[in-house]
């Protein structure tokens, strides 16, 4: 019987993360957690010594985004009209939004496949 080997490795992993196991492949996942949170959380020393600590605030943080994209896409045809927009910058304010809660999925998804390989990291060397 051939021995397969997991892989956290789906469409959903971001191509800015280093495959896990690899050199250096920790480092990546932390710089592009980063890169998803507000910027001065950079400073904060439990998010900088804990990738997991990390990943847990942006899993947070993507969701509070896909919240307000979603609240922004459901009451722009009834609220932009009353600040004076014309109708095509609406039209277009509605596919900006859509778009942007499918690629704030996307996100999502590949930010708990990135806290997963961390937590599995994490457990191995316990």
């Amino acid at each position: 019987m051939a021995l397969t080997t997991y892989s956290p490795i789906t469409s959903d992993w971001p191509c800015q993360v280093k495959t896990p196991g690899s050199f250096d492949w920790e480092r990546s996942a932390t710089k592009w957690l980063r890169d998803l949170v507000p910027s001065r959380y950079a400073s904060y020393p439990a998010l900088r010594k804990h990738p997991v600590l990390l990943a847990r605030h942006a899993q947070i943080q993507v969701q509070h985004e896909i919240r307000v994209a979603r609240t922004a896409l459901q009451t722009a045809r009834a609220e932009l009209p009353a600040l004076g927009l014309h109708e095509s910058v609406i039209e277009h304010t509605i596919k900006m939004y859509a778009a942007e809660v499918l690629q704030l999925n996307h996100i999502a998804r590949s930010v708990r496949a990135v806290t997963q390989a961390l937590v599995d990291h994490n457990a191995g060397r316990n």
